[in-house]
């Protein structure tokens, strides 16, 4: 590896307390020529101790500089993939930054918010399409805040139906969210193993008149295509239960397959990975989620519907399981979502898939003779090899702070859990030959170093302002408020 070029100036950067002088001001306003009102003693606070006193200058210069220490998906690859942060066309920032859009309030009436509802109600009609589910709500938060609206909808359907049903079925490539929202609705989880796939018979052996669901991710968080999906559906349907697809890495199925045509019956949707906006940071996200007819009526409320000639918020909806989230759910991204999908077209969005698909597997090609790859299936959109075949050793951890070296940002690390060591990487559809190929070579050089330099691993990053942290300490104890010393 090169030791000059490096990506970026080194700059050192005081926080804005540091950079504080008495008296410095970062604004002017004219004399005033009214008479001052009296804010009320009890709303005004005499003083901010420490407040910083800066210049315009000061403030501009301090977070500029910070910028420039962001890696992100618009200064070079990321293979984390779209779970945290895929590359976002800018035409979908432009379209949610309209006025009409950005400016809409929230309790604007009805006639006067039909922009906002015509998109919306055509978004549900977009992802009811896209996935074979006939109805749609938009107002989930996230993909968790999704699993859970189609987990009350399910116990809602069952109590409809007289049934107290107490278990959920959850296979061990299941993302981590699901076994939490089975309890948080009052279910036992029941763990089903696999060999990376899930097989029917076992979900056949678990299956009793006290299964109320099984709730499996589709790719699973191994990049692995179900394959007995719709006999695993056929077998949990006969018992009486229904099935929750995790709908998260719908990115690799995206205008190919269908899931409410192979038989599942909820599934929701994370419109900020498979579609458009960027999470990384934690959100905000969308996660609308898809239901057959038959659970239609407990959908959230409300529902945007069309009437003769205009576009409405139902709240009559007397079997709804209620509210999950205030006004439109996160409008902004439902706009980036809908732009994202109508500026592709059916075409666009499966050429996406196909070039997610592609990707993953040339970086499976390229590196699988030289890391160990647990399960031998087909990939899909991400690849998930383990740190076993890591010489001196070299760990995944070390594998990861290595990258940083090369200037690349670290893959998923440790999940899924059901392989140790894992080092799942997701390149997504966006980035090029030439960018795989770079990181492929990064990824190599590492496995050599890993044999005969093994230092330069567990001493990474060498190259960054700061070097290896201590991540315990400082997860455990985190320093989030300055004090000022002296």
């Amino acid at each position: 590896m090169s030791q000059v070029g490096t990506r970026g100036l080194q700059l050192n950067e005081k926080l804005l307390f540091e950079h504080s002088d008495k008296g410095r001001k970062g604004y002017s306003l004219p004399v005033l020529d009214v008479p001052a009102a009296q804010c009320p003693s009890d709303l005004a606070r005499e003083d901010i101790p420490g407040f910083p006193e800066l210049s315009e200058l000061d403030v501009v210069r301090h977070f500029t500089r910070l910028s420039t220490w962001n890696y992100g998906v618009d200064t070079g690859c990321y293979p984390l993939g779209s779970c945290t942060m895929k590359y976002n066309p800018k035409v979908n920032e432009t379209a949610c930054r309209l006025p009409g859009f950005a400016g809409v309030h929230p309790h604007a009436p009805e006639d006067l918010a039909q922009g906002a509802l015509e998109l919306m109600y055509q978004l549900q009609e977009d992802l009811a399409e896209i996935s074979g589910l006939p109805a749609v709500t938009l107002q989930p938060g996230a993909g968790a805040h999704g699993e859970l609206a189609g987990m009350l909808m399910i116990r809602a359907w069952h109590e409809g139906r007289g049934e107290k049903r107490r278990k959920v079925l959850i296979p061990d490539t299941a993302h981590g969210t699901n076994p939490a929202t089975a309890a948080l609705c009052g279910y036992q989880v029941v763990p089903l193993a696999s060999d990376g796939v899930l097989r029917a018979a076992t979900v056949a052996a678990a299956m009793d008149a006290d299964v109320a669901a099984i709730m499996i991710t589709n790719p699973n968080t191994l990049g692995l295509f179900e394959g007995e999906i719709g006999e695993i559906c056929r077998i949990v349907h006969e018992g009486g239960g229904l099935v929750y697809c995790d709908g998260a890495n719908l990115n690799a199925l995206l205008g190919i397959s269908r899931p409410g045509d192979v038989g599942i019956d909820v599934m929701h949707f994370n419109l900020h990975k498979t579609f458009a906006t960027p999470h990384g940071g934690g959100g905000p996200g969308a996660g609308p989620v898809g239901v057959t007819a038959e659970l239609a009526p407990f959908l959230p409320a409300p529902v945007v519907v069309r009437d003769a000639t205009q576009y409405r918020l139902d709240f009559d909806r007397p079997r709804s399981v209620g509210t999950l989230k205030g006004f439109y759910g996160h409008f902004g991204v439902l706009v980036r979502a809908f732009a994202y999908i109508r500026s592709l077209g059916p075409q666009g969005l499966r050429r996406a898939t196909e070039m997610a698909v592609l990707n993953a597997n040339y970086v499976r090609a390229r590196l699988d003779p030289v890391y160990h790859l647990p399960f031998a299936n087909r990939s899909l959109h991400e690849v998930v090899f383990s740190d076993r075949n890591l010489g001196g050793g070299c760990r995944t951890l070390d594998l990861a702070k290595r990258l940083i070296d090369y200037g690349f940002h670290p893959p998923t690390i440790y999940f899924p859990l059901v392989v140790a060591g894992a080092i799942m990487i997701e390149p997504t559809e966006s980035e090029s030959l030439e960018s795989l190929d770079e990181f492929c070579e990064a990824m190599l050089s590492i496995a050599e170093e890993a044999e005969s330099q093994p230092e330069l691993l567990k001493e990474a990053p060498r190259r960054t302002r700061l070097g290896r942290l201590d991540e315990t300490t400082a997860a455990r104890r985190p320093r989030l408020r300055w004090e000022k010393s002296g």
